[in-house]
């Protein structure tokens, strides 16, 4: 076993000595040693119920003849973090999260690892330390939260208090009503009820075969939840036993699989972020050209917050990540014959999957959109690509051109927009907020929703080389590459100029020549910025372009 370098044999009776230390028999030393990476806090609502969901997937480890060993990794909730400086920090913490289950990992050679997150870059952090350790692994999240209800209508926290928030301050609601959405938009534990990023991951990691069916979309206070992760400690059994490493799931296969169930689902745009992160990880290159070849291929057939009226609980009850695969694999969208933590392959996972509700998951004669749920745009404004959820974009706004209002920072422009200030036919530029210009790539959540939360998202369009918020909806393009900062015609952009923007063409242009773009790149100052220390100084230094998964060199 993986774990005898620290516990068999004479030479390691000093280790033994201190697993004694903690309580540990000479029994449980002698069996297999499972690491349980938590992300348990009290500062997340994906997180807070995550130890009860580790007490079962220790009894489930126990169960199957194994030893459990928990420890923690950080978290940052995106919603506490979003418009304030903190925003900064969240997909930095995306490595940190690797890193550390890394080191614990190899510093505690256990014989295979739960992976325990819930919310946006904790899942894809520890995917990424599981492809870059390769020992036997299974994924087993939290769950989803349940919607809230407000006067009979459902929310969560972007149709409630994100969009609310704008009406709140333009007067078209009390603030008594709005104090009522605040109270009501998060009614139970879990990542946030839509299919923004963390649900989403959640459902990716289900896809790539890392995860149980079920993951994705079990209500996090459902007894379900509790049974799957059971069933998780059971498995990671088998895995170690049959010495399945991520390598042998992580193929390039199942990140197709993914990239078809992402866009058939109308996932985050951050999925463009950390699929080519996970990929890059196991050795692989995902090219953001797959995002629009599985697109175009395959349409979008569940309408989610933020961009439709049903939820995650809603998905679930329909048939799940396995309702919507099997799908897809019944037009050959999706391969099959892969293998997966469960010890069968996606075929077998598939065979009792059904649809329980056709307007839900609806089938591929009938879909909400012809075309996926993203779109990569390519222009002289971004030339290595950006990104958009297409299928949250009002038919009006699918091509416009507009007139660019130039913002160097996400808080000069929300305060603009909050002023009344943008008005019809405008686009917003947010540029200096990529990986490196931020540092770190905030999302955008707060601009956002306040243009949707003013009725100008059929109206104003948002580009940046920053980043959204899986709860973003309307004309946003993000991920524009190169950055503003790494010298890219982003930066070229003047208050005024006209920017067209044709999705379905996938296309993304600043309508002045090649020539005057060349000649402003030239005569280019960038706008002085704060020197960062620490994380965010080393972040800066090493981080590349969101068009690489924004991993660092």
């Amino acid at each position: 076993m993986r774990s005898d370098v620290m516990k068999k044999g004479v030479t390691k009776s000093p280790h033994r000595s201190l697993f004694k230390a903690m309580g540990y028999t000479d029994e449980e030393l002698r069996r297999p040693i499972i690491g349980i990476a938590n992300s348990f806090n009290e500062i997340i609502p994906g997180h807070t119920h995550l130890n009860q969901v580790a007490a079962a997937v220790k009894a489930g480890i126990r169960m199957a003849g194994g030893t459990p060993m928990e420890f923690n990794t950080i978290g940052i909730c995106d919603g506490i973090a979003m418009n304030h400086e903190g925003m900064k920090y969240s997909l930095v913490t995306r490595e940190i999260i690797a890193d550390s289950v890394e080191a614990v990992a190899n510093g505690t050679p256990f014989d295979g690892l739960i992976l325990l997150p819930n919310c946006d870059k904790i899942i894809p952090g520890m995917m990424m330390a599981a492809a870059r350790l390769n020992i036997p692994a299974v994924l087993i999240s939290g769950g989803p939260m349940l919607p809230g209800e407000y006067r009979g209508r459902r929310i969560d926290l972007i149709k409630g208090p994100f969009e609310g928030m704008a009406q709140a301050l333009a007067g078209k609601i009390s603030e008594e009503e709005f104090r009522a959405i605040e109270d009501a938009a998060c009614p139970t534990c879990g990542s946030c009820a839509g299919l923004f990023t963390a649900n989403t991951m959640n459902c990716m990691a289900e896809a790539l075969g890392l995860a149980l069916p079920g993951n994705g979309t079990a209500p996090a206070i459902s007894a379900e939840r509790i049974r799957l992760a059971k069933e998780a400690g059971l498995k990671i059994m088998q895995v170690v036993r049959s010495r399945l490493t991520p390598s042998k799931i992580l193929t390039m296969a199942a990140f197709r699989n993914a990239i078809a169930v992402d866009v058939a689902m109308g996932g985050s745009t951050n999925t463009v972020l950390h699929l080519p992160a996970i990929a890059h990880e196991a050795g692989l290159k995902l090219d953001l050209e797959e995002f629009n070849r599985f697109s175009r291929k395959t349409p979008h057939l569940c309408s989610v917050s933020p961009g439709g009226d049903h939820f995650m609980v809603d998905i679930h009850r329909a048939g799940g990540v396995p309702a919507v695969m099997k799908t897809l694999a019944a037009k050959g969208v999706i391969a099959t014959m892969l293998p997966t933590v469960t010890g069968r392959t996606v075929a077998e996972n598939l065979k009792a999957a059904k649809v329980a509700d056709t307007e839900v998951i609806r089938p591929l004669s009938r879909p909400y959109h012809k075309y996926g749920g993203l779109a990569v745009l390519k222009g002289n404004i971004a030339p290595d690509g950006s990104i958009v959820k297409q299928s949250a974009v009002a038919p009006e706004m699918m091509h416009s051109i507009c007139r660019a209002r130039v913002f160097n920072s996400e808080d000069t422009a929300f305060k603009a927009i909050m002023k009344g200030e943008i008005r019809k036919g405008d686009v917003v530029v947010i540029r200096y907020e990529g990986p490196r210009g931020g540092p770190g790539m905030r999302e955008m959540l707060s601009p956002t929703s306040s243009i949707a939360g003013m009725g100008l998202d059929k109206h104003v369009a948002l580009i940046t080389d920053g980043r959204f918020s899986g709860g973003t909806r309307g004309a946003a393009i993000g991920h524009i590459s190169p950055e503003a900062a790494a010298d890219g015609p982003i930066a070229a952009i003047r208050e005024g100029d006209r920017i067209e923007i044709d999705i379905p063409k996938l296309k993304i242009n600043l309508l002045v020549s090649d020539q005057e773009i060349k000649q402003r790149m030239a005569g280019l100052k960038h706008p002085k910025r704060k020197i960062f220390k620490g994380v965010l100084g080393r972040y800066a230094r090493l981080v590349t372009s969101a068009n690489t998964g924004a991993v660092l060199e």
